[in-house]
């Protein structure tokens, strides 16, 4: 499936100003905002916390893969070019987990 029809089928960030990830640490690594460019990043993060308990490791990662279809692979080729799904394909080989917290708008 397309991402852009995956998207409709995702919960609405509408609510979210944007989503912080968290390490064990309790430092933040990211901030993704929910504005144009990275509206999406923020509704498959989203998804993903809802569906794995706030927290994304390793299966969550491969779930968020396949949910952003083609801009996954285009980011295998292009490392840098898509820096949120670049994060889920680190976490993919690694023992990370990184909490989800949501930042209402």
């Amino acid at each position: 499936m397309a991402f852009a029809d995956t998207l409709k089928t995702l919960p609405s960030v509408a609510h979210l100003a944007a989503l912080h990830l968290i390490d064990a640490a309790g430092h933040t690594v990211a901030v993704i905002e929910n504005r144009p460019g990275q509206a999406g990043s923020v509704a498959v993060y989203h998804a993903l916390a809802q569906r794995h308990g706030g927290r994304l490791d390793a299966a969550a990662a491969a779930e968020g893969l396949q949910l952003y279809g083609e801009h996954t692979a285009d980011a295998r080729q292009r490392p840098g070019a898509h820096p949120n799904i670049d994060r889920l394909l680190a976490l993919l080989g690694s023992t990370q987990v990184l909490q989800v917290r949501l930042i209402s708008a």
